[in-house]
């Protein structure tokens, strides 16, 4: 979208940089909720002595409450003021993150987590209905996303060293300091709203074909993703590859997500975002097809860069695509799509593999589901590589 997407009204400056800088602080530390899952994983077994089958339920519960924050959103989302109400989601957050650490019972942690991922899933819903209202919706979801990978990449390279001979718990309250931390940056929401409708809402009415078609691409595309990044270590080390090499593959790959995320949002909003989310998702599906037959580690070295660099460079312009439709509660379902795909993508790629005792099926079903999302893309996007340059469209209600 063009820069005069969101204006400013009655000589209000616009707000753009700060929401990025909200969205940047914020989706960095809110998803530490998510990230910290290999992390926690041993030290989790061995304070409260539970099985895989316990871990896994206690992960999955936290990734489903943290989508199905949305629901909920459908009431408050633009209702209360984002202060207050991104406020009191942040307090949850943090008292969850420090009652997880004192958490003596396994089960009583399980509701506590829930607990806390519901308010984190809150912020997040926040987090992406502003960013489809910025000046440059492209690189605000650019930013969302290179925070996170970012984030990622430091616990996974510290938190295991750092907390190698500590209880879970202190994980949790390592979680719960730096949600305070982000506690100031809330005053870079003052004066902002999503209680008036986007300037853009209008055309989400006109076009539920297109809308719909966002929707499913945007699941379909958490749904092969998910699945093949989840057993991505396996299909090397069962092709034979040593599990050193397949780690620093791996590393490599998160650096090409880094990268690609980051030339994402350096580009933002661009008249070719059709052209970036075809070759992103062809990309991707190759990459898929590369890993089929126990690639040698050449070929999976490959694969795995360029199905992380195509992931990370899809993702921003496929939010800003859907976010393009308007309507006041058109992120907030995206955030429910979102965390669907995360949660059934290896739930179905595990099954798909203990069925077939081999990666083959879940690796052409994700294939699958790549292409069908290009071709979900295609009708978002109208069929449009390039976009016609077109005059800007009256601004009714712009962050100010």
């Amino acid at each position: 979208m063009a820069d005069s997407a969101t204006t400013t009204l009655s000589g209000r400056r616009d707000r753009s940089g700060h929401i990025y800088l909200f969205v940047g602080v914020f989706s960095a530390v809110l998803y530490s909720v998510l990230l910290i899952a290999p992390v926690i994983a041993g030290p989790l077994v061995t304070k409260y002595g539970i099985g895989p089958s316990e871990t896994g339920l206690l992960f999955s519960c936290e990734l489903g409450a943290f989508s199905l924050a949305t629901v909920p959103a459908y009431f408050w989302l633009t209702r209360f003021r984002l202060t207050a109400s991104v406020t009191a989601c942040t307090l949850v957050v943090v008292a969850g993150q420090v009652a997880s650490g004192f958490a003596a019972d396994f089960w009583l942690l399980l509701v506590v987590r829930i607990a806390t991922s519901l308010a984190a899933g809150s912020i997040t819903v926040v987090l992406l209905s502003l960013s489809s209202r910025t000046r440059n919706p492209g690189r605000a979801f650019g930013i969302f996303v290179v925070a996170q990978l970012v984030m990622g990449a430091l616990i996974l390279a510290v938190f295991p060293t750092l907390y190698a001979d500590s209880d879970v718990s202190a994980v949790y309250w390592t979680l719960a300091g730096l949600m305070v931390l982000c506690l100031p940056f809330i005053g870079l929401l003052r004066g902002i709203t999503l209680s008036t409708p986007d300037s853009r809402a209008h055309q989400e009415r006109r076009s539920p074909a297109r809308f719909a078609a966002g929707l499913a691409a945007l699941l379909l595309f958490y749904l092969a993703l998910s699945g093949v990044w989840s057993f991505m270590g396996q299909i090397a080390t069962t092709a034979g590859t040593a599990a050193g090499p397949t780690s620093i593959v791996l590393s490599a790959a998160t650096v090409a997500g880094i990268v690609s995320a980051l030339l994402a949002t350096a580009l933002g909003e661009s008249p070719r975002r059709g052209l970036y989310l075809v070759l992103g998702l062809s990309g991707m599906a190759i990459s898929v097809l590369l890993l089929l037959g126990g690639p040698a580690l050449a070929q999976f070295a490959i694969a795995a860069v360029l199905f992380k660099f195509g992931w990370t460079f899809v993702l921003p312009y496929l939010l800003s695509s859907i976010a393009a439709l308007g309507g006041a509660h058109t992120m907030n379902t995206t955030n429910l799509m979102i965390g669907g795909g995360f949660a059934i993508g290896p739930v179905l790629g595990g099954f798909l593999t203990e069925l077939t005792g081999g990666f083959s099926a879940m690796l052409w079903s994700s294939a699958s589901c790549l292409a069908v999302a290009l071709c979900f893309v295609l009708v978002l996007t109208r069929g449009r590589l390039v976009e016609r340059p077109q005059a800007p469209a009256p601004v009714k209600t712009p962050i100010s």
